[in-house]
C-alpha cells in the first residue's frame, strides 16, 4: 500500500512539471551571459522570464507568456528563461527579488518589470506596453 502511494505522489508530481517543461521547450532560450549580451548588443527586444520549477505562480505565467511568443508584435522578441535557482550572477546584476519576475528589454535598457503577475490582461498588457 505505502508503494502504491509513492507510486501516485510520483506521477502527480510528474504531471505537474510536464507543462513547464513542454513550454521551456517551445521557442524559450535557457539564459546564458554571452547570448544575452548579443541579444543586447543588437538591440532587440528580449523578453526574460526568471522561472523556478517548483513555482506555482510561474507555472500559471507559462501559458500567458507561451500566448505571447505567437504576437505577430513579438516575432522578432528574444524570449529566454532564467532559473531562479541556477542563474544568481543574473539575478544579482537585475536586482531580482524572487521567481515569477518578468523583464523587457529593449537593448541594454529595461523597460518594464512584472512581479508575480498571474492575470493574463495586466500581463499582455505590461509587455506589449513596453514595445
Amino acid at each position: 500500500m505505502k508503494n502504491i502511494k509513492s507510486l501516485i505522489l510520483a506521477i502527480v508530481a510528474l504531471f505537474a512539471v510536464l507543462p513547464m517543461a513542454a513550454s521551456a521547450a517551445v521557442g524559450w532560450s535557457n539564459y546564458s551571459a554571452s547570448s544575452f549580451s548579443a541579444a543586447q548588443e543588437q538591440g532587440k527586444t528580449i523578453i526574460v522570464d526568471v522561472y523556478a520549477d517548483w513555482c506555482p505562480t510561474c507555472r500559471a505565467q507559462a501559458p500567458i507568456l507561451d500566448e505571447l511568443r505567437k504576437d505577430e508584435r513579438l516575432a522578432d522578441a528574444v524570449f529566454i528563461r532564467v532559473n531562479y535557482d541556477d542563474d544568481k550572477a543574473f539575478l544579482r546584476a537585475h536586482r531580482i527579488p524572487r521567481q515569477s519576475t518578468i523583464l523587457v528589454f529593449e537593448g541594454g535598457e529595461e523597460k518594464a518589470r512584472s512581479i508575480a503577475e498571474t492575470n493574463r490582461d495586466r500581463l499582455r498588457t505590461m509587455i506589449i506596453g513596453a514595445l
